[in-house]
């Protein structure tokens, strides 16, 4: 299977839904905090390995624990993943802290603190 097939791209996505979905539903591990997104899952060709892209909104100490929760909760996620997808193997999975969200929620933060200043200014000109 190519990595920019069309039925790859598919794949990718259906096993993010079902992590996600796992995660936020069957795992009951204390540590994994409430507000974790799986961004985005990149199985490969062969379906031996998928990287897990995970984001966590809080605290540097809440990603940690929700980290080493997600680690130790991996074979749990990869066993409730084959019974619910039909895959010829079932990925080994490796988690990896995303901080895209995080970030895009601050640039939009520091984007309207500009135009609220802007328009402060603008108003005081007149």
């Amino acid at each position: 299977m190519k990595k920019n097939s069309i039925k790859y791209s598919r794949m990718n996505g259906e096993v993010q839904r079902e992590i996600s979905r796992i995660i936020s539903r069957e795992i009951k591990d204390p540590r994994i905090h409430q507000m974790t997104s799986v961004v985005s899952v990149e199985v490969t060709p062969d379906l031996k390995f998928a990287k897990v892209f995970v984001s966590v909104l809080g605290s540097d100490e809440e990603k940690e624990n929700t980290y080493k929760g997600l680690i130790s909760a991996a074979s749990t996620i990869r066993s409730l993943l084959a019974k619910s997808l039909n895959l010829r193997n079932t990925p080994e999975l490796k988690f990896i802290m995303d901080n895209s969200i995080e970030y895009g929620i601050n640039m939009s933060k520091k984007i309207d603190d500009l135009i609220k200043e802007e328009t402060e200014n603008m108003s005081g000109k007149e």
